[in-house]
């Protein structure tokens, strides 16, 4: 236990250090910048105002919008920026955005993490220490300490969640120190809106907009696919666009579950918090959403979830039914159950594949329409096809990233590049993802939620030329082979 704690302290006093190599080795990250006038003197007054040291400010030359912190306390901190943030957001909503971040900072929201992180990682090697001493067959004291072991395996669980729970409302914090700094609470909402999801118009000017991952620190720093877009209509945002976007996440039952094992709120949630500050700052509220809901969307969530579960179900089963003819002394059953397991559980892998990626339907779609979808999920897809222009990376800056991000005449979404090797993803991404940008591009895939929004590529076209990702074909070449083969030992079984 202490070794591990140690080991914590020792990571979080050398991360921000690595963090810095890591962004300028692999995110071309410059740490020489020289901020707007506007942004610098907003920056300088919070110093002035938390008696604190000036950040150190990073700059990744990339389209796509990114803003986070890293560091120790508020007198270390480091602040990232993408070319993106400049690009897609007014001064008011660039100052908002860095606000947040300054947010963390200010209260020692990276210590106060790491401090929290202590709790679980104690509770989880006290209940390693229980399960070895339960596992010791001559310990007189084994009942106890499988008691002890259990116990503490659920106060690790539920210790987990807590600092998820502390995590998202520090998320709600950092929107309060941005509000309160700047006294532009609609600012904010609108930063998060162009970062987070929103609409875009024919009339947008493309080089302002961009799309890229974890922005404002919408989504976990860990999850690869994530959603961008912004949302211009003759320079102001649709409100019905935005409640359209919402309604995902106000609806979908997906969406409280993504959150409940996240670090950070939905953003719809976050923009009605804010919104309710609107009036403090003599501001209309931003956004209110009263939308209806048309139906309860339970029961699509529970079919989901079987569709889901029933593979693993299945094999947990048929294990169970080989342990209890094998006790009973039934061979030639017991040595059937086991391809006939296989089997089933393959044909309901299958079920679950074609329902991700149903083969048929690919019709054409906009950003717009597929944002307004609310029975979508990472179980279930829509088809669709997609015309636009690669506008970045999905992870901006990040050399080896190999996905993409487009742009089409009503938005910008995240595409998910993914073929059946990952050394494939790692040579297009170094080779060949830096050449997509600015081109148009005729995307076939799978839309669906995770919760962010992406499409999974199936098929592209660029330059005239078409090409495949070959994820889908090798995986129904591989679902035959392994089918064909339980069906032999079935059939051998059979025999026996």
């Amino acid at each position: 236990v202490c070794l591990s704690i140690i080991v914590l302290i020792i990571q979080f006093l050398i991360s921000p250090f690595v963090t810095d190599l890591t962004m300028k080795w692999f995110y071309k990250a410059k740490f020489d910048i020289e901020l707007p006038e506007y942004l610098k003197n907003y920056v300088q007054a919070v110093c002035t105002k938390e008696n604190m040291k000036y950040p150190k400010f990073g700059y990744i030359e990339d389209g796509a919008p990114n803003c986070f912190t890293y560091g120790h306390t508020k007198n270390n901190a480091r602040i990232i920026l993408t070319q993106g943030i400049f690009n897609i957001l007014t001064p008011e909503e660039v100052m908002a955005a860095v606000g947040h971040e300054l947010g963390h900072a200010v209260h020692y929201d990276m210590l106060f993490m790491t401090v929290a992180q202590l709790v679980p990682l104690v509770l989880y090697h006290l209940y390693r220490m229980f399960k070895n001493a339960s596992n010791r067959r001559n310990s007189k004291n084994g009942s106890g300490s499988a008691l002890l072991m259990l116990i503490t395996y659920i106060l690790y669980v539920i210790t987990n969640y807590i600092v998820l729970w502390l995590s998202r409302t520090r998320e709600y914090y950092a929107d309060s120190y941005a509000i309160e700094s700047t006294g532009n609470p609609n600012a904010l909402a609108s930063a998060l809106v162009r970062i987070g999801y929103g609409l875009t118009t024919a009339s947008t000017n493309t080089s302002r907009s961009t799309a890229g991952m974890n922005a404002l620190g919408i989504f976990d720093s860990k999850s690869s696919k994530s959603l961008v877009i912004t949302s211009y209509d003759n320079g102001t945002i649709s409100r019905e666009h935005i409640k359209n976007a919402m309604k995902w996440e106000q609806w979908n039952v997906w969406a409280k579950w993504f959150e409940f094992n996240s670090t950070h709120p939905l953003i719809s949630k976050r923009l009605l918090a804010i919104s309710k500050r609107s009036s403090e700052y003599n501001q209309e509220p931003f956004i209110t959403f009263d939308l209806q809901k048309p139906e309860s969307y339970v029961d699509d969530f529970l079919i989901e979830c079987l569709i889901n579960f029933a593979p693993a179900f299945f094999l947990v089963a048929g294990m169970m039914i080989w342990i209890f003819l094998t006790i009973l002394d039934h061979p030639r059953e017991s040595v059937m159950i086991i391809p006939a397991t296989l089997l089933i559980a393959t044909l309901c892998s299958l079920m679950k594949f074609f329902h991700k990626r149903p083969g048929k339907n690919f019709t054409k779609r906009t950003v717009r329409d597929l944002l307004g979808e609310v029975k979508v999920s990472e179980i279930t897809a829509i088809p669709c096809e997609l015309e636009g222009i690669v506008i970045g990376r999905g992870d901006p800056g990040n050399i080896f990233n190999e996905d993409m991000i487009i742009q089409d005449q009503t938005g910008i979404i995240f595409l998910d590049y993914k073929q059946p090797l990952f050394i494939m993803n790692m040579i297009f991404g170094i080779f060949q993802n830096k050449k997509m940008a600015g081109k148009p591009i005729k995307v076939r895939g799978w839309y669906r939620r995770s919760p962010v929004p992406y499409v999974e590529i199936k098929t592209y076209e660029v330059d005239g030329i078409k090409k495949t990702i070959f994820t889908y074909p090798v995986s129904i070449v591989l679902y035959t082979i392994l089918i064909v083969i339980e069906l032999f030992g079935l059939l051998i079984s059979a025999l026996m």
